[in-house]
């Protein structure tokens, strides 16, 4: 089954770390990760810039609003994803407390896990109604 995996980081804290202590980081996540991908857990993966970079769209009063930055006014902002394969949520559990960014300490990390969404029925009944 796959899992989503939100990371979730302080960025504040990451603006405190030396050059040595990012390097380092970093290069423990990347060895992590490539540890998950030889063991076939790694499905996929993605970093994101900053918080700032962020564009926020919501509805309200008929239209579409846009928001520079995130929505959510929050201390940890969304760093990345990984889709991770796993036979249960406490199999996906076990794999990601392994992860080196939550050892970052000081409270600066951590990982939402959801399984994924299987939506095979819902678009074959819309493809359905849309042909009728």
């Amino acid at each position: 089954m796959k899992y989503i995996c939100l990371g979730y980081m302080n960025e504040q804290v990451w603006e405190t770390l030396s050059e040595s202590e990012r390097n380092t980081y970093m290069d423990e996540c990347f060895i992590y990760d490539n540890e998950l991908r030889k063991n076939g857990h790694f499905a996929s993966g993605e970093a994101l810039q900053g918080a700032m970079n962020a564009t926020t769209l919501r509805w309200g009063s008929g239209k579409v609003s846009i928001i520079d930055g995130p929505f959510a006014e929050t201390k940890e902002q969304i760093g990345g994803i990984m889709i991770l394969e796993a036979t249960d949520l406490n199999h996906v559990i076990r794999l990601l407390s392994k992860h080196p960014s939550l050892k970052l300490g000081r409270g600066s990390c951590s990982w939402e896990i959801r399984p994924s969404a299987d939506l095979t029925a819902l678009i074959a009944e819309s493809e359905q109604r849309r042909k009728a």
